[in-house]
């Protein structure tokens, strides 16, 4: 299976939290999937959080990719593998908090846990690379360039 991979540079500026969500939304729209979609949704929330704790506790630029199968016959990306990774400059371990009731922030990776099949991150280069997969088929399988380190968070 071809697997179709962009990416996008986040400068260090919240601001570009809200451009982030507007490139993958074209991106998944110019890959067929309409923008209203289940799966669609869902990546551009996972995608706002992740791009979002970059941004927030790095204070420096990030790299936004999106890997997606290419698909056959059909728009259908509901049953195929989607992976987000954004990679940062810090080496610190996300750590998902858990929110009091209400808190303004503090669930972005609770949310990721629960919106994606499998999440994690490792070691890259001097920073650290976080991802994530959703809509997960058995069957399929992204060749990625690296797996997870050992005792990387997974769901």
């Amino acid at each position: 299976m071809q697997v179709l991979q962009v990416q996008l540079a986040v400068q260090a500026d919240p601001a570009e939290v809200a451009r982030a969500r507007r490139w993958v939304r074209a991106r998944l729209q110019g890959h067929g999937l309409a923008p209203d979609a289940p799966i669609a949704e869902t990546l551009v929330l996972v995608v706002s959080e992740l791009v979002t704790n970059a941004v927030v506790h790095t204070g420096c630029p990030a790299v936004l990719r999106l890997s997606m199968p290419v698909a056959g016959p059909g728009p259908d990306l509901g049953c195929r593998l989607v992976r987000v990774e954004v990679a940062d400059a810090s080496r610190t371990a996300p750590a998902p908090r858990h929110a009091a009731g209400d808190a303004t922030n503090g669930r972005g990776l609770e949310l990721v846990e629960l919106l994606c099949d499998r999440w994690g991150w490792y070691p890259d280069g001097s920073g650290k690379r976080v991802w994530c997969e959703i809509g997960a088929d058995p069957a399929v399988q992204l060749s990625v360039e690296q797996e997870p380190a050992a005792g990387a968070y997974a769901s």
